[in-house]
């Protein structure tokens, strides 16, 4: 091209503008233009060269799994802590049902008793244990631990037997021994009348059948042997039990009569010249005063329960497990 010519070419190119693209996109490292008509041959403008695009790699991303670290391990003086309160919970409980379990049996079905006096000798010595039923007359408040008043009388009550032997409650308020637990025979039901000439129970004006029978034998702390005259006693109905006389004299053995007031039972212990009893300052004693009717002896020491190296020797063996009459 002449230099008359850069004129018009430039004329032209600036009324014709660039020329469009033939085709796509040149791919990288291709010349990607052509001028116009009238630009051919040797001489026409220098090709342009167009640098490829820069290929931007795809970045990776790595997800790592997030871990919650474990708590730090309990000490050992802790673990062991929490298992000794553990163990103290588990002990308290197994207490707690225990004495449950025993308030329940204590409260309604048996409850046990030792023998402190000789009142009721020879039936019941010093020293037996025995068990009581609770059950047999029904309950009252007597029939729980400290008497609490509940209710007043008794509920799902009957009526003692004559014969009968009786733990109750001490009814007389004058008495240093008031609501203490005492233990004598039934002799007299509500209406009864009860009388007493030369240690002879009369009721309801008929003697009491009374035998002699061979003399109980005891031995006192010296090793004497002591002879007691002892008796046979038959009760209406057929009860008979043993009793013993020690002072014929005693002023007791002449009194009455007593007749049984209405909701009330007469009370004798078995060793009659050695018994408080509704004779003397016990007197009639109510029912709602009754705690349960004794039943069996479980257990019986001549000597101290707590001097247990003795036991070989004071334990009355043949005693235990036996009915009472």
């Amino acid at each position: 091209m002449n230099e008359t010519d850069e004129p018009r070419a430039e004329a032209l190119a600036a009324k014709t503008g660039p020329e469009t693209l033939s085709g796509s996109l040149a791919e990288p490292g291709e010349v990607a233009l052509h001028m116009a008509s009238g630009a051919h041959g040797a001489d026409g403008p220098e090709a342009v060269v167009v640098d490829p695009a820069p290929v931007v790699e795809p970045v990776p991303v790595v997800v790592e799994p997030v871990t919650v670290a474990p708590p730090p391990p309990m000490p050992p003086k802790a673990k062991a802590k929490e298992k000794d309160g553990d163990s103290l919970i588990e002990t308290v409980k197994t207490i707690v049902y225990a004495l449950l379990i025993a308030l329940v049996i204590r409260t309604f079905l048996f409850q046990p008793f030792n023998i402190p006096s000789g009142s009721m000798e020879a039936t019941l010595l010093v020293g037996d244990y025995l068990f009581v039923e609770k059950f047999s007359y029904g309950y009252s408040k007597n029939s729980f631990p400290f008497s609490p008043p509940l209710f007043p009388g008794r509920v799902f009550g009957s009526q003692p037997h004559r014969g009968d032997v009786i733990v109750f409650k001490m009814p007389n308020a004058n008495s240093p021994d008031y609501m203490k637990d005492f233990i004598k025979r039934c002799i007299g039901l509500p209406g009864d009348r009860i009388q007493l000439i030369n240690s002879q129970i009369y009721l309801n004006d008929k003697p009491v059948p009374r035998v002699r029978v061979a003399d109980y034998v005891e031995t006192d702390e010296s090793g004497i042997e002591n002879h007691v005259p002892q008796y046979r006693e038959t009760l209406p109905g057929g009860k008979s039990y043993l009793t013993l006389a020690r002072h014929p004299d005693y002023p007791v053995n002449n009194s009455g009569p007593f007749v049984v007031p209405a909701g009330h039972y007469f009370m004798m212990g078995d060793n009659r010249d050695d018994s408080d009893d509704s004779r003397l300052d016990v007197g009639y004693v109510p029912a709602e005063d009754l705690v349960g009717k004794a039943e069996f002896i479980f257990f019986s020491i001549d000597g101290s329960l707590l001097e247990f190296w003795e036991w070989p020797w004071d334990i009355r063996f043949k005693r235990m497990f036996t009915s009472i009459d």
